[in-house]
């Protein structure tokens, strides 16, 4: 524990201008439309084990063909890597690096379909020990006909930041997602289940809130969606628990069942 203490005092460089970095990746092809809405979150610990995520992300049965997959801990290789095996477009927004190997860490949306706009948000407060500012990644993604504002996001973790630290993260995507004229999708890993309520008291639905642990004995992997058509409904939610060689965090998924477009009204 010293010993991990000690590492994680080195400050890491922060990336706090808005406008990036910021990098992309186009090698989707749309899938045929259907009315499955499926989103995977999964924190891949330090980016480390791509290979290992690429198989969970293409073998797992509830995993496959997932329409948008929100990724936290990796650097840009490791995200082009794991859209190129997949086929899929992406955004990657590095929050920090750690100046000692020169790695970058931070959050990515991937998608088959189309990735219309992106953006960079970032996130009140910095970890006690080591400093890290978070980020969140966002994206517009054309879905079967309807677009989504994505964010995919990493919240501090409690060994650096306070539960209050954690809630003004989260209020900070609720109030930029508050703006959206689009369904929201926010899938991530908050370092804590509670931080959940802060969602709850926005309007979001919350899919995954039953799921169960998705690190050891924790439920910290979440998916949340504001902005729904009337039609629009939750099919299943949960934990691949199968999926232990990439990371300490196990793949979290929800499927939606997506109301045709140009049907209904929006919550």
């Amino acid at each position: 524990m010293l010993a991990l203490l000690g590492a994680s005092c080195a400050s890491v460089e922060n990336y706090l201008d808005r406008s990036g970095p910021r990098l992309a990746g186009h090698y989707g092809l749309a899938p045929a439309p259907g009315r499955e809405l499926r989103v995977v979150t999964y924190n891949v610990k330090y980016g480390r084990k791509v290979k290992e995520a690429v198989q969970a992300l293409s073998s797992d049965a509830s995993l496959r063909r997932a329409d948008i997959v929100a990724m936290q801990e990796m650097d840009g290789a490791g995200v082009d890597e794991v859209a190129r095996a997949l086929g899929m477009n992406y955004v990657y927004v590095p929050a920090s690096c750690n100046p000692r190997d020169g790695r970058e860490f931070g959050n990515a949306v991937l998608s088959p379909w189309p990735i219309l706009a992106t953006d960079k948000l970032l996130l009140p407060g910095r970890a006690r020990f080591n400093h890290r500012a978070r980020v969140a990644a966002i994206a517009r993604v054309a879905v079967a006909g309807r677009v989504f504002r994505v964010y995919s996001a990493h919240l501090g973790s409690p060994l650096g930041t306070s539960p209050a630290g954690r809630r003004r993260q989260a209020e900070t995507i609720v109030a930029d997602a508050a703006a959206s004229p689009e369904p929201v999708i926010v899938a991530g890993d908050f370092n804590s289940k509670g931080v959940g309520r802060v969602f709850l008291a926005a309007g979001f639905g919350w899919p995954t809130e039953n799921v169960g642990r998705s690190l050891a004995w924790f439920s910290y992997d979440h998916v949340f969606v504001g902005g729904l058509a009337d039609g629009d409904r939750l099919e299943a939610a949960g934990v691949a628990r199968a999926a232990t060689q990439a990371s300490d965090h196990r793949p979290v998924w929800a499927t939606l069942l997506l109301e045709p477009p140009g049907l209904g009204s929006h919550q």
